[in-house]
């Protein structure tokens, strides 16, 4: 499955973003910055500032500011490359796209909305816990997200629970979002609870968070979740999410599944359980 990574759909966009960014400039540093540390200097509109990538509001904030500083300097792909990735599998497996009523967790600005859409994907509901993502989407992507709402999905209202289960819900999305505090283990779970079963679900994660010694939780819970067969992974790719601000490769980890069945009570005590003891 060559050229998964693409640019042409966020380049595409970005033409039509009123960008506020003058200039982007990395601090000199060795490999051995944290990625959730990274930071650099803005200058917008003439005016210089200080940003922290996973401060995602103040990133937000500024029109063009995710796309340049993220995907043109970065290189980042996972956007394009899980929605391609989720396109072949569906598509070997006798379904297709346009089939899809698309759950996008920690949907951000909406890159991964614009990528679905490029794929076939009709119905795209996003969600997030920041309000400027929101905002951002609605922004610069007007015409991606069929619903868009913000919320905690590890305490979600009721009101905004009925709401999502109404859309008959039967494909998980979630890129470069999980893993770092951004959408704990259990938010992941309510996120596939959402979705029809069967459904399908393609999401990435940082290939550390995967690996037994990792405290995140993740790699626990996907292990969980196919030992107890909640989901077959269909297919898992290794490849470069992005580069650092040192030029050093990142490597996350794709994957397409399958949910097979409902989550049940027997899941939610055992993540409640660890979520306790860490």
């Amino acid at each position: 499955m060559p050229g998964l990574g693409s640019d042409t759909v966020w380049r595409r966009r970005y033409e039509q973003i009123d960008s506020d960014v003058d200039e982007i400039r990395f601090p000199r540093v060795d490999t051995g910055i944290d990625q959730d540390a990274e930071w650099c200097k803005v200058i917008v509109d003439g005016e210089e500032r200080t940003v922290r990538f996973h401060d995602y509001s103040d990133v937000f904030a500024v029109p063009g500011l995710y796309e340049e500083l993220f995907y043109d300097k970065l290189e980042c792909c996972s956007p394009s490359y899980v929605a391609n990735l989720l396109e072949d599998v569906v598509r070997e497996n006798g379904h297709r796209p346009d089939d899809f009523r698309v759950l996008d967790v920690g949907a951000g600005n909406g890159m991964v909305g614009d990528e679905l859409q490029e794929v076939g994907v009709d119905t795209v509901v996003g969600v997030d816990i920041i309000p400027a993502a929101k905002e951002a989407a609605l922004r610069d992507r007007p015409d991606v997200y069929d619903d868009y709402r913000v919320t905690d999905l590890t305490d979600i209202p009721e009101f905004e629970e009925e709401r999502l289960r109404r859309k008959k819900l039967n494909c998980l999305t979630t890129v470069a979002a999980l893993g770092f505090g951004d959408i704990p283990p259990l938010a992941f779970a309510k996120a596939l609870d959402l979705i029809a079963t069967p459904g399908w679900l393609a999401f990435n994660l940082k290939e550390d968070f995967l690996r037994e010694e990792d405290s995140s939780g993740f790699s626990r819970l996907i292990r969980q979740l196919c030992r107890e067969q909640y989901i077959q992974i269909f297919c898992s790719r290794r490849y470069q999410h992005r580069v650092s601000i040192a030029g050093q490769p990142l490597y996350y980890v794709a994957m397409i599944a399958q949910k097979l069945r409902d989550v049940d009570e027997q899941l939610w005590e055992s993540l409640e359980a660890a979520n306790c003891e860490e």
